[in-house]
């Protein structure tokens, strides 16, 4: 189907575009750009007056706990692919599995699904999962999620493997004797709450031995959901190295600190853990410049696991839903720019994945989400179409509201 999106402020970081013009798809790619390729007929002409037309979003942590429903909030929160963590029941560590999972994805017809393969059989740390198999039903990298690898020579092993064939590997940095027992961070907020504490030693110890692993393998690392200042200065002084290290932040610890737990809220509980308003800053500081990309970390939890005291409650939000209004929200309070906002979410993810999506380039596949960023939307659980509905920001009011998204070239949402 050829499509015409006319009349938007079209926005691809990645080809520095920045105008209000038409945006021409034909066989599920860009085919133009200002003016309609020869011979051009337009079966479908979407009107995109008002709004902004850019990439669709790449969210680089999401759980599917409910695929129909997840890819369903993805595509109506503007996100065409969604990385998706191997801690699945079971766990991705076979490649059937990896393999039913794309396919089932392909069947729905939404977000495209790219899955991570185990690192390890079950992820319990110790003996490599079958890599290559899994590599070939369509991971795009290894991890063990939140899981630990407390055997460091087992890391080693597994690193030299993934450097020897070009695999990355992505590693949540937090070391599992410091943080086994912790619920939040290690702070003033903690202490008075009488909450066990998560230091931020937990993330920089294993920030130093993965970085030093890295170094010593070769391998290409990306950590994800780093969570502390001292954590940037450490990622920050591998990539000034030139070592092949990437990371990314959740967008709820770019806005959210220790303090917004109140009184044991647990929609707060996050893992890692919400940490001081210094951590917050260095994250924030970090992502306008451009040193790491923002996800959703969109963990779907039951309403019954957010019902307990926080100590007991089930870690994470919802995010697929708002990963654009809260990125809008980041960048207005930080004075980041709308072009470099979007960038994060597009095709910084992109090139963490190594992927030549979240761009808007002559002969890209169209993937495109086009929203209203002034329109104005109450954050309720009736207005999700993700199964989670557990947000911090239940009731408050959303700034930036998706109209369509497009996965290759075939409208997907609107709403």
């Amino acid at each position: 189907m050829n499509i015409e999106i006319k009349s938007g402020r079209v926005i691809d970081p990645k080809n520095g575009v920045d105008r209000s013009t038409s945006l021409y798809i034909a066989d599920g790619k860009v085919a133009g750009l200002d003016a309609s390729p020869a011979g051009f007929v337009a079966d479908h002409t979407i009107d995109a007056t008002g709004c902004v037309v850019c990439p669709g979003l790449i969210d680089l942590g999401a759980r599917l706990n409910s695929i129909e429903a997840e890819l369903a909030a993805a595509v109506a929160g503007g996100v065409t692919s969604v990385v998706v963590p191997p801690d699945a029941d079971p766990p991705l560590d076979e490649p059937e599995l990896a393999d039913r999972l794309v396919h089932r994805g392909t069947e729905i017809g939404k977000a495209r699904v790219l899955p991570l393969g185990a690192l390890t059989l079950g992820l319990n740390g110790e003996r490599l999962a079958e890599l290559a198999g899994l590599k070939k039903a369509g991971c795009v990298a290894f991890s063990q999620a939140n899981r630990p690898v407390t055997d460091t020579e087992a890391l080693l092993r597994a690193m030299e493997y993934a450097a020897t064939f070009g695999f990355a590997i992505w590693l949540q940095p937090q070391d599992y004797w410091l943080s086994r027992n912790g619920i939040a961070h290690e702070g003033e907020v903690s202490s008075r709450l009488g909450l066990a504490g998560i230091p931020v030693a937990a993330e920089t110890i294993a920030v130093g031995t993965i970085v030093q692993l890295v170094r010593d393998t070769g391998c290409r690392v990306h950590l994800t959901r780093l969570s502390s200042a001292a954590g940037v200065a450490l990622v920050q002084r591998a990539q000034n190295e030139g070592l092949p290290v990437t990371f990314d932040v959740g967008v709820h610890h770019l806005l959210l600190t220790e303090n917004d737990i109140g009184y044991f809220n647990p929609h707060a509980r996050f893992s890692p853990p919400l940490r001081a308003q210094s951590d917050r800053k260095a994250l924030s500081e970090a992502a306008a410049a451009g040193l790491a990309a923002i996800c959703s970390d969109h963990t779907p939890v039951g309403a019954d696991d957010k019902l307990l005291p926080f100590g007991e409650a089930k870690p994470g939000a919802t995010g697929l839903e708002v990963l654009l209004p809260l990125t809008l929200k980041w960048a207005e309070e930080t004075g980041v720019s709308l072009p470099d906002a979007l960038a994060r979410i597009t095709s910084a993810p992109a090139a963490v994945l190594g992927l030549p999506s979240g761009q808007l380039g002559i002969g890209a596949a169209a993937d495109i989400c086009i929203f209203d960023a002034e329109a104005t939307w109450q954050l309720t659980p009736e207005a999700l179409k993700s199964r989670g509905k557990n947000s911090p920001w239940t009731g408050y009011m959303m700034t930036g509201r998706v109209k369509s998204t497009l996965v290759g070239g075939r409208v997907v949402f609107q709403a």
